[in-house]
C-alpha cells in the first residue's frame, strides 16, 4: 500500500514541479526517470537517472545508475521536500513546539522520576522561546516574525537562580463598588513561564490520565464525553451528577504538590507554583464557572493542574468499581456465582469497557463515571441502595481526601422517565426506540390519518360549493317586493337603505333573509358561513347512502388512528426480534436555555421576536456579521452531538440571522428586504452549516486543524464570545497598539467590553461564555481588525488579551 501511495504521488506531482532546478521527463507506463544535467545555484550539476539505461549499460560513468527502489526513495525524499514547502497550520506548529520541549523533558527522566525540570528544561532559553511562540500561536500571530519583546536569556537566568519575582509580573483589576472582586492576571513574562510549565506538565502527565477524564486532553473533549455516555453506558438504572465548589487553598495546594512529587522531583518547580498561589495569579477554582471556554479567570495552568489533582479521584473510581462490581457480595443479585467476576472485570477493563465484548456473563452491578474537568457524571446499574452507597463513598473521598466542597443536594434520579439529568449544558435522558415493526405501524397510521384528512377537506369543499350555488340560485328568484313584509319599515336599517341607489337595496334584504333563515334552523353556533351551507344546506340534499358511507369511512379511520400499537402489532407475525423495543440514551440541547441567552445578549425581545443589537451599530458591516457568525459556529460546534441538532440549526437560521439583518437595517436606515438583497452573500455565512456537517460526517477537516487537539488549543475551540462596542477611533494624537499578546500592529479603534451576564456554575453552556469576570465589565481594549475578527469568530480567546496594556 505504501508503494501504491508513493506511485500515485509520483504520477500526480513529478510532471508538474521542477525539482532542484532540473528537467524531469517521466513516461509513466515505462517507469523511466530521466533527470538532465544542468547547473544549479550551488554550482553543482544534476545527474541523469534512467532505470532502463541502468539495466542495459552498467559501465557508463557519465550517468548515475539507480534501481527502482532508489528511484522510489528519491521520490519519497522529493515528496517530503514538497510537503515542507506547504505552510503549516497552527496545530502543526504547536505540535512541533511541544515535540521540541518533549525531547528535553524525556532527558530528565531518571530513577523512575523526572528530575530538575525547572533548571534543565523550563529555565532554558530555547524552551522559553518555544513557550512564547506557543503564546503567539494561541493569539493567531505569525511566529516567523521576530518581535524581540522578551529577553529569554535573562528570564532563564532569573528562573535558574530563583530570583524570578512572580508578584512583580502581575497586575490586578477589580470591580467598582463596596463589594470589590479582584482578578489577578499575569503579564507577558509570567505568561511565558506559565505556558512553559503547562507544556512540561502536559508532557509528563498526559500518558497517565484515565479514560474517564475528557477535559483538556488530546482527542478528548466535551464531544467525546457525550459520545461515551450515549454509546458505552448501557442499561443504567440510576444516575447523578456532583457539583464541586472550592477555590484552591493551602490544603488543596499541599495535596497537589504531594501528588506531583510522585512523578516529579523538583523543589524549585514547586516553589514557583507556590509563589503563583501566594500572588493569587494561579486562579485554580473548582466550580464557580464552566471550564474550557477561554475565560480570563481561567488560569493558564488551571486546566492541567485540575486534571492532575482530580486524577486521584479517577484512580479511586476504579478502586470503587472493583469494590462494587467484583468484591462486595452484599449487593450481588441472585444468580449463578460459579463464574469468575474478577476475571470478567479485568477483561472488560482491558477491552476498553466494551459491554459487547463480555460474553461470559451479564454483570448485575455496573458503575460508570465521566469527568469533564470539574464536572462529574455517574451512572449505576443495579439497585438504588447500590447507587446511594456508591455516591456516599465518592462524596466522602472528595471531601476527606481531596479537601473539596461537594454540593450534596443533587438527587439520585432514575434513568427511566422524561425528565433526564443535566450535564455539560445538555439534557441526558433515556427513551424507547421503536422496533422496525412498530415504526411501520406508526408510519401506516400517519398515512391513514393524512388520507382521511384529505378526504375530509375534499368533502367540505364540495358541499360548500353546492351550498353556495343553492344560495345564489335561490336569492336570484326572490323579489324585493315579496320580502318587504319580513322587516319593520320603521327600523333604522330600512330607513338607511331607502337612501341607497336603485338596485343596491337588495343585498340588505338578502342578508336579512339569510339571518332569519339561520334563526329558523338554529345555527347560531356555526363557526362560519361555509360550515353553515355545508352542514344545513348541501349535506341534507345528498343521497343518504353517500353520506353514511363517507362518515363510516371517517369513523373507521379515526378508530384505527386512535387504536393502541400493541393491538396492531398483535396482527403481525410473531417475531420477538422485529417487535422488541430498545431503550437508548438521548442527548438533548436545552432550547429554552438558548432562548434565554438570546434574550440576555439582546438578540430577541421578551416575546421572542428578533431585535436590533444596538451596541453593534457603530461597527463595520463585516464585523457585525462576524459577531453573529461567531454565535452560530459556537452553537453548532457545541451541540453537534445532540439529537435535536436540526431544531437548533433551524432556530439559529431564523433568530440570529433576522437579528443580524435588523441590526444592519438600523445601521444603514434602509428596509430589511433591501439589506437581504444587497448583502445576501455575506449573510449566507451565518446560516452556513457545510463546515459543521463535514466535521460530523468525516471528523475534523484539515482546513480546521486548530480544533483537533483540546490539550494544545484549550479554551480556543469553544472560546467565550464577548460583546464589544466602539469606544473611540484611534488618532495620531492618541495612538494605541493591539492588546493581543505578541501582536505589535496598530489598533485603529478602541472597544468597550460588555459583560452580558454572570452565571454561576453549574449552568447551561450554550457554546459561548456567559460568566466573564465582572471586573472586566466596561473594560477598554485596543484591537487590530484581524484580531477583532478572530475574537468574534472564536479563533482566539479572551486569555490572549493583555488587559494590563491600558494605561
Amino acid at each position: 500500500m505504501r508503494f501504491v501511495g508513493l506511485l500515485q504521488v509520483w504520477r500526480r506531482n513529478l510532471l508538474k514541479y521542477d525539482i532542484m532546478r532540473s528537467k524531469i521527463l517521466v513516461p509513466v507506463n515505462s517507469l523511466v526517470v530521466t533527470v538532465t544535467r544542468g547547473p544549479t545555484e550551488t554550482g553543482q550539476a544534476s545527474v541523469h537517472y534512467s532505470t532502463l539505461a541502468a539495466a542495459d549499460d552498467t559501465n557508463d560513468k557519465g550517468i548515475g545508475k539507480m534501481t527502482l527502489a532508489k528511484n522510489l526513495a528519491f521520490l519519497v525524499e522529493d515528496s517530503s521536500n514538497f510537503d515542507e514547502k506547504r505552510p503549516k497550520s497552527r496545530m502543526e506548529l504547536k505540535r512541533s513546539l511541544e515535540l521540541c520541549i518533549k525531547k528535553r523533558v524525556k532527558e530528565q527522566y531518571m530513577n523512575g522520576k523526572f528530575q530538575d525540570l525547572m533548571g534543565k528544561v523550563i529555565a532554558n532559553p530555547e524552551t522559553l522561546q518555544d513557550a512564547y511562540n506557543s503564546v503567539r500561536l494561541n493569539s493567531n500571530v505569525d511566529i516567523a516574525v521576530s518581535d524581540g519583546c522578551a529577553s529569554f536569556e535573562s528570564m532563564a537566568e532569573e528562573l535558574y537562580s530563583g530570583k524570578f519575582d512572580v508578584k512583580a509580573n502581575t497586575f490586578s483589576i477589580s470591580t467598582k463598588g463596596s463589594n470589590k472582586e479582584v482578578l489577578v492576571l499575569p503579564n507577558l513574562k509570567l505568561k511565558i513561564v506559565q505556558e512553559a510549565i503547562r507544556i512540561v506538565l502536559e508532557i509528563v502527565y498526559r500518558p497517565f490520565f484515565s479514560k474517564i477524564s475528557h477535559g483538556c486532553r488530546s482527542g478528548r473533549g466535551h464531544s467525546s464525553a457525550l459520545k461515551y455516555i450515549r454509546k458505552e453506558i448501557s442499561s443504567p438504572d440510576w444516575w447523578f451528577t456532583l457539583h464541586l465548589n472550592k477555590k484552591a487553598d493551602s490544603h488543596v495546594l499541599a495535596k497537589l504538590i504531594s501528588v506531583m512529587e510522585c512523578k516529579i522531583e523538583d523543589p524549585s518547580l514547586y516553589d514557583i507554583i507556590q509563589s503563583m498561589f501566594d500572588a493569587q495569579v494561579l486562579n485554580l477554582e473548582f466550580g464557580g464557572f464552566p471550564k474550557g471556554q477561554g475565560l480570563p479567570q481561567e488560569g493558564v495552568l488551571s486546566s492541567i493542574l485540575m486534571n492532575v489533582y482530580l486524577d486521584c479521584f479517577d484512580i479511586e473510581f476504579y478502586r470503587l468499581s472493583m469494590k462494587y462490581e467484583v468484591l462486595n457480595s452484599n449487593f450481588h443479585i441472585d444468580g449463578d456465582a460459579s463464574h469468575s467476576k474478577l476475571r470478567s472485570w479485568f477483561r472488560r477493563q482491558l477491552k476498553g469497557n466494551d459491554v459487547n465484548a463480555v460474553v461470559e456473563e451479564k454483570i448485575s452491578i455496573r458503575v460508570h463515571a465521566v469527568r469533564f474537568m470539574d464536572e462529574m457524571f455517574f451512572a449505576v446499574s443495579g439497585l438504588k441502595e447500590v447507587a446511594v452507597a456508591f455516591k456516599s463513598d465518592i462524596v466522602n473521598y472528595l471531601q476527606s481526601c481531596l479537601h473539596l466542597d461537594v454540593d450534596n443536594q443533587t438527587e439520585i434520579l432514575p434513568c427511566e422517565g422524561p425528565n433526564g439529568i443535566c450535564f455539560l449544558g445538555t439534557l441526558i435522558r433515556r427513551s424507547v426506540k421503536d422496533s422496525p415493526a412498530v415504526k411501520a405501524v406508526h408510519k401506516l397510521k400517519e398515512k391513514v390519518k393524512l388520507f382521511a384528512l384529505q378526504k375530509q377537506v375534499a368533502w367540505d369543499a364540495g358541499t360548500v360549493r353546492i351550498g353556495k350555488k343553492w344560495l345564489a340560485h335561490g336569492l336570484k328568484k326572490v323579489k324585493e317586493s315579496e320580502i318587504k313584509h319580513l322587516a319593520d319599515t320603521s327600523s333604522t336599517l330600512s330607513q338607511i337603505s331607502g337612501f341607497r341607489k336603485a338596485g343596491m337595496q337588495t343585498d340588505h334584504w338578502y342578508k336579512l333573509l339569510l339571518k332569519v333563515w339561520m334563526q329558523d334552523v338554529k345555527a347560531k353556533a356555526a363557526e362560519s358561513e361555509d360550515l353553515l351551507l355545508s352542514r344545513y344546506v348541501a349535506e341534507p340534499a345528498l343521497p343518504q347512502e353517500l353520506r353514511e358511507s363517507f362518515y363510516e369511512f371517517q369513523k373507521c379511520a379515526e378508530k384505527y388512528v386512535s387504536s393502541e400499537t400493541a393491538a396492531t402489532l398483535a396482527l403481525l407475525p410473531n417475531s420477538s426480534s422485529s417487535t422488541k423495543s430498545v431503550t437508548i440514551t438521548e442527548i438533548v440541547a436545552p432550547v429554552n436555555a438558548i432562548k434565554k441567552r438570546l434574550l440576555r445578549y439582546g438578540l430577541v425581545t421578551p416575546e421572542g421576536y428578533p431585535r436590533t443589537t444596538s451596541l453593534l451599530i457603530l461597527l463595520d458591516k463585516c464585523q457585525i456579521i462576524d459577531w453573529f457568525s461567531g454565535i452560530v459556529h459556537r452553537w453548532l460546534r457545541w451541540y453537534r452531538e445532540c439529537d435535536n441538532f436540526s431544531e437548533i440549526k433551524l432556530m439559529i437560521s431564523n433568530e440570529v440571522r433576522k437579528s443580524c439583518v435588523r441590526t444592519l437595517a438600523a445601521k444603514y436606515r434602509i428596509h430589511e428586504n433591501e439589506i437581504e438583497n444587497r448583502l445576501d452573500s455575506e449573510l449566507s455565512r451565518i446560516s452556513s452549516f457545510e463546515e459543521i456537517d463535514h466535521e460530523m460526517a468525516y471528523g475534523t477537516s484539515d482546513s480546521q486543524a486548530l480544533y483537533n487537539d483540546d490539550a494544545l488549543m484549550y479554551g480556543i475551540t469553544y472560546s467565550g464570545l464577548c460583546l464589544l462596542s466602539l469606544a473611540r477611533v484611534v488618532t495620531q494624537s492618541r495612538p494605541c497598539n493591539c492588546f493581543i499578546f505578541g501582536c505589535s500592529a496598530a489598533a485603529p479603534c478602541v472597544y468597550t467590553l460588555h459583560v452580558m451576564e454572570r452565571q454561576k456554575f453549574p449552568g447551561w453552556k450554550t457554546g459561548f461564555s456567559s460568566c466573564i469576570h465582572p471586573s472586566l465589565n466596561k473594560r477598554r481594549i485596543g484591537l487590530c481588525k484581524q484580531h477583532l475578527q478572530d475574537l468574534y469568530l472564536g479563533h482566539v480567546s479572551l486569555q490572549s488579551i493583555d488587559f494590563g496594556a491600558w494605561k
